[in-house]
């Protein structure tokens, strides 16, 4: 049996797990850190998707896969993430794949105390809504109380960790959210907890967006950079891994070209040609 610091949670990217030697140490909470459209949302698109297809993934020695996939969104609704995945990709069996994620739904949490009209984002009556409102317990408590619920070994995104850090942006609530993703870091060791956290660059002051990224074992960043002939490309580097960097530095595999394809997903190539 692999040791415990030997083990690997499977990131289903074929084109980057044996770079990571398996995938990423199971419990990691990582930082997807992006400029828009720079690949964050592919890369977690292709990790659930892959990590749902045993043809994809598990071969690597000592590589695990995740025991359960939860997806949690505060804005947008299953059907756009599920449907935005389908046209994505082509494959046999994909919509089988992607009805096996967990989802959950804490838009109306999300939404409860802002100006947006009820009947915009919540299907309860009135009275069920007044009701929830007066014991209202806070979205990152109902957020807690989500990820208790999840398999140790299970692999966690939250989808956006932008929405939630825009709405706290008053002091006791960022403090409140800061404290509250230490605390998963910390949970995330104890049970085999993998976490995505996707948050969109250049929203956030400069000061906030590096106390997340501190939080974080990993800060993978997304990023648009002009090649020769003035072409766009789409690079990721690592930019923090606790554990796994001084591996990735002696090897010279912290910056990588990134493509993203309708069969493969997201994939990295070009190792080393960018610089």
């Amino acid at each position: 049996m692999q040791e415990s610091g030997k083990q690997r949670m499977s990131t289903g990217i074929s084109s980057l797990d044996p770079i990571l030697d398996g995938g990423v140490p199971p419990g990691s909470v990582i930082l997807l850190l992006g400029d828009l459209g720079a690949g964050n949302n592919e890369f977690v698109y292709s990790s659930v998707v892959n990590n749902l297809d045993p043809a994809k993934t598990g071969s690597l020695k000592g590589q695990a896969i995740p025991k359960e996939i939860c997806y949690i969104t505060f804005t947008r609704v299953k059907e756009d993430i599920k449907n935005e995945i389908l046209l994505s990709f082509h494959g046999d069996g994909l919509e089988g794949m992607v009805n096996a994620i967990h989802f959950e739904d804490l838009s109306e949490d999300y939404f409860d105390h802002t100006v947006v009209p009820d009947e915009w984002y919540s299907h309860s009556d009135i009275f069920t809504r007044l009701q929830k409102r007066t014991g209202q317990e806070g979205i990152i408590v109902r957020l807690s109380k989500v990820i208790d619920s999840v398999k140790p070994g299970g692999l966690i995104i939250l989808d956006s960790v932008t929405d939630l850090a825009t709405q706290m942006s008053h002091t006791e609530a960022w403090n409140n959210l800061a404290g509250f993703l230490r605390g998963l870091q910390r949970v995330s060791k104890t049970r085999g907890i993998t976490s995505y956290l996707l948050l969109s660059s250049g929203i956030l002051d400069t000061s906030r967006e590096r106390e997340l990224a501190d939080i974080a074992d990993a800060v993978l960043l997304f990023r648009w950079e002009e090649t020769q002939g003035a072409r766009r490309q789409r690079v990721m580097y690592f930019e923090k891994f606790r554990g796994v960097m001084p591996h990735l530095e002696e090897r010279d595999l912290v910056k990588f070209a990134v493509r993203i394809s309708t069969t493969s997903g997201f994939e990295v190539s070009n190792i080393r040609v960018i610089i």
